[in-house]
């Protein structure tokens, strides 16, 4: 079915943090390119709130030079002037009740106005730990009460918590003001085109799903590789680290669709109870494990690209003893039928040799090599290899005869490159989170017993890592693949890392 042909029902979007580099950087270009695609409706309303003293038209201006800075000096200036018509601004302090009863008031006045049908979207951009007051404040206003069949959405962000514990008390505190099929936890990886395609391979072509077994399968290696170093979230990350700010999300997600079980539909709560089903069966590790099957780094000075970098120790505003890890590795195994036996090898981090996204499927070798001279030899393995970003494409290595009067066995690669989404270069991976949020569906959104299931993945890295001293640190150098006590833990399988964009 064309997307297009599921129209977008007229809504009003309130977003909290609307002056805040979340919403110029991401949100407010996602917006214009569902506007520029057509796929919100006329009657969609705008309604920015922050506590900066604006008026409407400077909140329009702020739109429109936002767009020009993030989307493209390009932008189409009819496409900024259609959603600057249908902007407003209201000024709030998320600490003072009175500032909800004027929101309350002025979103009551805009729905009257502007036909927007009554349905409500809250989106909260805003720092984590105003998620569970402005979710209380909204439901004493009564902005979150459903009635006369309209529909009331609360949109958050991640981190969804900083722990396990944290994670279950916010749960708990936004159940207290929402349904859980009112709480839309996004993370704007999972909207990536790429991300969504890996589901589809999977459960689309009958050729694959006989492979996807322990008893083909050697091991599975998902990575997500960074160039950038800390930038300047140094706050944040200092709190975060590489395990809190990607694995019990990010690398949660491409766990679970990776290795899920065939969902009877692709409706939200089929797909959803497949993958927290499956973060559920990977086996928890114990604490004397952790040593064994986790890893911790963090970058010393090094050269990307030819160009010299600081440590992490040097950047803005961390401290020159952090033991704030910037790359994490871990083994994880999965105590089901299909998947008993097969590691899972997860890495993450921070100034490495390239960015990338990637997960690699290496099948297990033929019982008999029946080609001793050949190049295939050292790697005869087949493996498939979803590379996520940059390239967004699949490869299949394959072993093929070589030319020549011998019976030389060579490697080779098929290739299939997604074409470009219908945002292009400009796509921010929200377009298709922020209308399905419209639409209700809750597919691509982290339900609370993921994000349960995704610290709890974590969990023992946190309780042995915080009280203990780090090893020494750095123990990598930017621009390099990691540290060497990662490449030790898959050795001790007799398995070594792909190397970093090599298909």
């Amino acid at each position: 079915m064309d997307e297009k042909s599921v129209e977008t029902p007229p809504c009003l979007m309130t977003i909290f943090g609307a002056t805040g580099d979340l919403t110029k950087r991401l949100l407010l270009p996602s917006i214009y390119n569902l506007v520029a695609q057509k796929f919100l409706p006329d009657n969609f309303r705008l309604l920015g709130v922050a506590v900066d003293a604006w008026t409407d038209e400077a909140f329009r201006e702020h739109i429109e030079q936002s767009l020009r800075q993030f989307w493209g000096a390009d932008a189409d200036q009819a496409v900024i002037e259609w959603l600057k018509t249908r902007a407003h601004y209201q000024e709030a302090d998320f600490d003072n009740a009175a500032g909800f009863d004027a929101l309350q008031q002025e979103v009551r006045k805009l729905e009257q106005q502007e036909h927007t049908g009554g349905n409500r979207i809250f989106y909260l951009a805003v720092a984590p730990s105003f998620i569970g007051s402005l979710a209380t404040q909204l439901s004493q206003v009564g902005l979150l009460t459903e009635e006369a069949g309209c529909w009331r959405r609360l949109v958050i962000e991640k981190p969804f918590g900083h722990d396990l514990p944290s994670a279950i008390a916010l749960n708990a505190e936004l159940q207290k003001s929402l349904r859980e099929d009112q709480i839309y936890r996004i993370d704007h990886f999972a909207g990536k085109d790429s991300v969504r395609d890996l589901a589809v391979f999977r459960f689309s072509n009958a050729v694959i799903e006989p492979l996807w077994h322990r008893s083909l399968v050697d091991n599975v290696q998902i990575t997500v590789a960074e160039t950038v170093g800390v930038e300047k979230r140094a706050g944040y990350y200092e709190k975060s680290g590489a395990v809190r700010d990607m694995v019990p999300n990010h690398l949660a997600e491409l766990l679970s669709l990776v290795a899920m079980e065939p969902p009877i539909s692709f409706s939200p709560e089929h797909m959803r109870n497949k993958q927290v089903e499956l973060l559920a069966s990977v086996r928890r590790m114990k604490p004397e494990e952790v040593s064994r099957y986790a890893v911790r780094g963090q970058y010393g000075p090094g050269q990307i690209a030819g160009t010299a970098v600081a440590g992490y120790r040097e950047e803005p505003n961390v401290p020159a003893e952090s033991i704030t890890e910037t790359y994490a590795a871990m083994q994880v195994e999965i105590d089901n039928w299909r998947w008993s036996g097969v590691p899972f090898y997860l890495r993450t981090g921070k100034r490495m040799t390239q960015a990338l996204t990637e997960i690699v499927v290496t099948f297990r070798q033929p019982p008999e090599r029946l080609f001793a001279n050949t190049e295939w030899n050292d790697h005869s393995a087949n493996q498939l290899i979803f590379n996520l970003q940059p390239n967004q494409q699949i490869d299949l290595s394959f072993g093929a005869r070589s030319p020549g009067i011998d019976t030389t066995v060579c490697r080779q690669v098929m290739s299939f490159q997604f074409p470009a989404g219908p945002f292009g270069t400009h796509g921010k991976g929200y377009e298709a989170l922020l209308r399905d949020a419209m639409l209700g569906n809750a597919t691509l959104f982290q339900s609370a017993d993921f994000v349960e299931q995704g610290w709890k993945l974590v969990q023992p890295l946190l309780d042995e890592w915080q009280p203990a001293p780090a090893e020494p640190f750095p123990n990598y150098a930017a621009g390099s693949a990691g540290p060497k006590a990662a490449d030790d833990l898959l050795a001790a399988n007799g398995h070594e890392w792909q190397a970093l964009g090599q298909a």
